[in-house]
């Protein structure tokens, strides 16, 4: 079967003549677009600026917050330091711990940049994340699964957190949960001291 299809002046006037009205129409739908967009970003903007000028940001002498961040710094910046994990459930019950050598680390952290920039010479423009003061990247990957050493025997452990479970986690053992179960292959004894089960 054969077809034939023949292209006349007509067929090509009609052709571009929709497509001018069409070019004319985004053109002219896209101003409307851009001029009350523009309206409405100097409306917040000038608002913003309203505000600043009657109520503008204090400033501190003393940064509580830093000198958290220092703490936590302080607290964990030794080799071998242990933490004690504990699982909490919805009820306030203490289900169990761990006790880790060093951090447990969520599955979202990476040891590289979790981006990727292409390009050359000036055709890169792309802000990449910076690592956190502990060296490492944050933010992709599961939040909620953590994964640790084992105190004594070294042992990888893993846990989920979320859906009515809990972590409490500090840098001494609880005192006073003699009840509560060790989860993982270290217990701590009666002298508060982390031992292998």
């Amino acid at each position: 079967m054969h077809v034939e299809f023949t292209v006349t002046r007509t067929h090509v006037k009609r052709v571009l003549g929709l497509l001018a009205t069409a070019v004319v129409t985004m053109i002219a739908l896209g101003s409307c677009t851009d001029s009350s967009g523009k309206q409405e970003q100097d409306r917040t903007l000038g608002g913003y600026s309203q505000l600043v000028a009657r109520q503008p940001s204090q400033t501190m002498n003393y940064s509580p917050t830093r000198n958290t961040a220092n703490f936590w710094i302080n607290t964990w910046n030794k080799p071998g330091k242990l933490s004690y994990v504990y699982l909490q459930n919805s009820d306030g019950e203490i289900l169990g711990y761990y006790v880790f050598k060093g951090l447990p680390v969520p599955y979202c952290v990476s040891l590289t940049p979790p981006d990727q920039v292409n390009g050359s010479g000036n055709n890169y423009g792309v802000v990449r994340k910076a690592p956190a003061v502990d060296g490492v990247y944050y933010g992709e990957g599961d939040c909620s699964r953590y994964f640790g050493m084992d105190a004594t025997t070294g042992a990888y452990v893993e846990y989920t957190a979320g859906l009515g479970i809990n972590v409490l986690l500090y840098d001494q053992p609880l005192p006073n949960n003699p009840n509560v179960k060790p989860l993982g292959r270290t217990r701590i004894d009666k002298d508060g001291k982390p031992v292998t089960q």
